[in-house]
């Protein structure tokens, strides 16, 4: 686990399994039909059980570098934000901006709803192939600010799975507390 302070937030990465993670809302890396996949998406589908589905399917869909939200079913959380990040292209197709979007949109949605604290899978870096070492820096550099805007939610992880995950992200979260003076 690695944990550093931003203002009165706290940014921590820890590796496991999102669907066991204590968060007031976890963030699932969901498609753009809201149809229930594999990886992440289907882990939070089985754990949180069919009342997730309905929601989403009342839904709809939601388009690439957005999010909506649903209850949690049977998962500790109180609420699922579905966040649909871009399919990696080669990175001239606006990746960056719509993988940047789908956690600021994921943030926005937890401060609407008064979350105070949100687990986060690394976006976009299973079946959609976004490259870890480019992808960690965009979702950790969106959270900093989030965390130094002082709104909530203030208590932020991401819930990396497998040890290149945790690696990249510790990576790209040292080169961003340097860079901007955060004590880890």
């Amino acid at each position: 686990m690695l944990e550093i302070r931003v203002g009165e937030g706290t940014l921590r990465l820890i590796q496991g399994d999102i669907t066991t993670v204590k968060a007031d809302a976890i963030v699932n890396a969901a498609n753009a039909s809201l149809s229930g996949g594999g990886g992440v998406d289907g882990a939070i589908h089985r754990a949180g059980g069919p009342s997730i589905m309905e929601e989403c399917r009342r839904i709809g869909g939601c388009p690439t570098g957005s999010a909506v939200i649903t209850g949690a079913g049977r998962l500790s959380a109180k609420y699922v934000i579905h966040a649909v990040a871009p399919i990696w292209r080669g990175g001239k197709a606006g990746e960056e901006q719509l993988l940047e979007s789908a956690y600021r949109k994921s943030l926005e949605l937890a401060n609407q709803h008064s979350v105070h604290s949100i687990a986060f899978p690394s976006l976009g870096t299973g079946a959609y192939g976004y490259p870890l070492h480019l992808a960690a820096p965009v979702a950790l550099r969106v959270s900093i600010e989030h965390l130094q805007s002082g709104k909530e939610p203030q208590d932020i992880t991401f819930v990396l799975w497998g040890n290149d995950a945790m690696a990249a992200f510790e990576s790209a979260l040292d080169a961003l507390a340097k860079e901007k003076n955060l004590v880890a």
